[in-house]
């Protein structure tokens, strides 16, 4: 495969035409995943608004853009659950959006929530038509679109935003635009945990490029001062965030992590995910759902392992080993892992590039029956248990 930071990029308005049909499809699926759920909710006598805007980590976010930081939880068992868990960018945002228009908090979160997933729709093509062709680009989209946890991508929830902000900046590493990776991933670093997937992204890409560079010396010193510049930026919003957290609880450096153990959340290694799986093994039909877990988690392995064997950029693997390292290996909030591994689309790519090679009618079909059964599948989940 060609090197793909040397390919020529289109101008913006090129790229939009070109991400034209990707962008369309999506919207097209998410449309049909928000009709199913008012008609599921409207059979439930539920407010599909409500389940969008005001359930689970939403309302926290927009408690933080309304109150800000300060407000903690304590139960029974003696756990604190702190609003200094969420990070700051989606309330930033909210209270933005409310203070420009007539929107609540809420509904700011859900229109933040609606223009990232078309930003991250349109990043997701950029990298895969990037690295192998539009009609990969395409697939790829429509397949995150259709996922079954897609519904997410439409809630006044950070992943949409953090999807967006990781998929430019990696694009950006892939075409080379160091100081743009670095500031993406900076902003991805202050939206979710998990940007030090971004900031580890944009670092391998460097320090590979630095020793390409020992092999063919650039032709002067300026890509080298932005790549440097480019790894600098990248960690200080989920740094400043951090330390600020410390600060702000008195605990130092590591102050974070003590408000994410308040929430009983931290990284074991996936030790209490496998004692999670081993349980459900006690009894039937339980052990249907272990079996079930059992099977996803070696799709995730699976999938990686053949980005891996067909090369994928090495910005993307590492990328996407960050992300579902963490996802898989947190050590509670066992029934929101498929949330956390959405951010990671790069492991759809393989399947993408198989669907590229069918033929336009027969995909059509395929990605019309999943999409519809994602969004019914959707409309159920947010109407009963839901992403935690």
């Amino acid at each position: 495969m060609n090197d793909p930071a040397r390919r020529a990029t289109p101008s913006p308005a090129g790229a939009l035409r070109r991400a034209a049909p990707a962008l369309l499809g999506y919207a097209a699926v998410r449309a049909v995943g928000l009709v199913t759920l008012a008609l599921w909710s409207a059979e439930r006598g539920t407010s599909p608004h409500r389940l969008l805007t005001a359930r689970w980590d939403s309302l926290w976010y927009t408690r933080v853009a309304a109150l800000g930081y300060g407000y903690e939880v304590r139960l029974p068992n003696g756990d604190v659950h702190s609003n200094l868990a969420f990070f700051p960018l989606l309330p930033w945002l909210e209270r933005l959006g409310a203070a420009l228009t007539p929107l609540s908090y809420a509904d700011a979160g859900l229109a933040v929530a609606a223009l990232a997933s078309l930003a991250a729709a349109w990043g997701i093509f950029a990298v895969a038509a990037h690295v192998y062709d539009r009609r990969t680009g395409v697939c790829l989209v429509l397949l995150w679109a259709v996922l079954p946890i897609g519904i997410v991508q439409s809630m006044a929830y950070s992943e949409s935003l953090f999807t967006a902000l990781a998929a430019w900046s990696l694009y950006a590493v892939l075409t080379r635009r160091w100081v743009t990776a670095g500031v993406l991933a900076s902003l991805a670093g202050l939206t979710r945990p998990v940007g030090v997937a971004v900031v580890a992204a944009v670092w391998a890409a460097a320090v590979i490029s630095f020793v390409d560079d020992r092999r063919t010396p650039p032709a002067d010193g300026v890509p080298r001062v932005r790549r440097v510049l480019g790894m600098l930026i990248a960690p200080l919003g989920a740094t400043g965030y951090v330390l600020w957290v410390g600060h702000r609880t008195g605990r130092g450096p590591l102050g974070y992590l003590d408000v994410q153990a308040g929430w009983r959340n931290g990284f074991d290694g996936g030790y209490a995910f496998a004692r999670f799986i081993a349980a459900k093994f006690t009894s039937f039909p339980s052990a249907l759902a272990g079996a079930g877990l059992i099977v996803g988690v070696a799709l995730i392995v699976w999938l990686y392992v053949v980005g891996v064997r067909q090369r994928q950029p090495l910005p993307l693997l590492v990328y996407t080993g960050v992300v579902a390292v963490l996802a898989l290996c947190a050590s509670s909030y066992f029934g929101s892992k498929p949330r956390l591994l959405l951010p990671a689309f790069p492991l759809l790519l393989p399947l993408a590039r198989a669907l590229a090679r069918v033929g336009p009618a027969r995909s059509a079909v395929v990605f019309g029956g999943v999409a519809l059964a994602s969004a019914a599948y959707g409309a159920f989940w947010l109407n009963g248990s839901g992403p935690p």
